[in-house]
């Protein structure tokens, strides 16, 4: 979902008249605009503010619960624990706790969704990178997400929480739930430009980038080319995942054997997230079956009819709620740099026995990167030329998913991307 060489802030040649020009501008919060000799001055190093994608950062929760599923399962705590990711909480009999606090409850008059009764779900460390460096806070391997990326950019000169910070979010929500966690990005991102004297980079993974293509569209011009540099995209799922189908319809353990998929697949169809992903008509097929049965197919103008069939009526209602957030792709209006993975068997299409929903399906494999399909990850290419902005794509073969954050090709592009003018 992962040892450079540090960069110095100043030369000790620089003239005080200089530095005093340059600290005079950090402190009104102003950008310079021209330097000595009419050159453009830069920051030494922008900014970094990185939004994970789904599953990305760390959830915590705190119980009062008037009743529990099972009796193993805890009714009351005094404090907050670990929700996501806690691999103690998901093994056999512990899980059904785990998906009863973690599930979402969906209310057909308001539009929102809401914890059962008696949970409390936080998300820890906005402003700060731990709590997307690794999502299991006893840093094991297995919840190494963002750590490769932040580390490179300590040895690069950055500092933690300073000008590199995480902005985590509670990821089983779409945008239009989560109005308060834009206003609050949006207040990070202008605090830490007018600090350093020059624009931010922002690096999103995954559904990270819908959600960042969600705020900058809901920022006027003047804002975002004051304090915007650049846009990062790892792994952009622009048009939707295919895997989502299955997630909705028979659950997706994601290859872990000891969780059953139909076990599982409440708790993931709660997630309204999971509904806002599925494919876009603007991009996949209209007839391209995605959901094949032996009496239906069901393509992107199958939704309702699917959601109906699979006894998940609330699902379309969440996919009406979300679907038009970013559904036109209205170009973001920064400098776009887009890199995904590809050549890596990735669903695109599942097919289901007389059983269905309640079976396996057979999956019919594309390429991508293992999650996101290539013609998804792609669409930023219809950005070219519909934006002053520069828009630039990279293909990364053999790259998966999550594994993309480690890899050296993409650290090596973002430190580019920072200490390019």
């Amino acid at each position: 979902m992962a040892a450079w060489h540090r960069i110095t802030a100043f030369s000790a040649l620089l003239q005080v008249g200089l530095l005093l020009l340059l600290l005079s501008a950090r402190s009104s919060g102003r950008p310079l605009e021209k330097c000595p000799g009419d050159k453009s001055c830069q920051p030494p190093r922008p900014p970094v503010v990185l939004i994970p994608g789904d599953l990305g950062n760390q959830l915590e929760a705190k119980l009062d619960k008037p009743s529990v599923v099972h009796y193993i399962c805890y009714k009351k705590t005094d404090s907050f624990f670990t929700l996501w990711l806690n691999l103690e909480l998901l093994v056999p009999v512990a899980i059904d706790c785990w998906i009863d606090n973690i599930r979402l409850i969906y209310n057909r008059t308001t539009h929102s969704t809401s914890s059962p009764p008696g949970v409390d779900v936080r998300v820890p460390g906005f402003g700060q990178t731990y709590s997307l460096e690794y999502l299991d806070p006893s840093k094991r391997s297995v919840g190494m997400y963002f750590f490769t990326i932040v580390q490179a950019l300590v040895e690069w000169g950055y500092t933690r929480d300073d000008d590199v910070r995480g902005a985590p979010y509670d990821w089983r929500k779409a945008p239009n739930e989560n109005k308060e966690y834009f206003l609050a990005l949006q207040h990070m991102i202008e605090e830490m430009a007018e600090k350093a004297g020059g624009p931010v980079v922002l690096i999103a993974h995954s559904m990270g980038n819908m959600y960042t293509l969600y705020f900058l569209n809901q920022q006027p011009q003047a804002w975002k080319d004051r304090y915007i540099k650049a846009f990062v995209c790892l792994g952009p799922p622009w048009a939707g995942v295919a895997k989502t189908l299955r997630v909705l319809t028979s659950g997706d353990n994601n290859r872990i054997p000891v969780i059953s998929p139909l076990k599982i697949r409440s708790q993931q169809r709660s997630a309204v997230s999971t509904s806002w992903l599925l494919p876009y008509a603007h991009t996949w097929p209209k007839d391209k079956v995605l959901v094949q049965t032996p009496t239906t197919n069901y393509t992107v103008q199958d939704y309702q009819r699917l959601y109906s069939d699979i006894g998940f009526e609330d699902g379309w209602l969440m996919r009406q709620d979300t679907e038009p957030l970013v559904t036109d792709l209205t170009p973001p209006g920064v400098a776009i740099h887009c890199l995904y993975g590809s050549g890596i068997d990735t669903s695109e299409a599942f097919q289901y026995t007389d059983k269905f929903p309640d079976v396996e399906p057979t999956v019919v494999y594309g390429d991508g990167d293992g999650t996101v399909n290539l013609m998804s990850a792609m669409q930023c290419k219809r950005w070219i030329g519909r934006q002053k902005q520069p828009v630039k794509l990279m293909e990364l073969p053999g790259n998966e998913h999550v594994n993309m954050l480690l890899n050296f090709t993409t650290v090596a592009y973002i430190k580019r991307v920072l200490f390019s003018p």
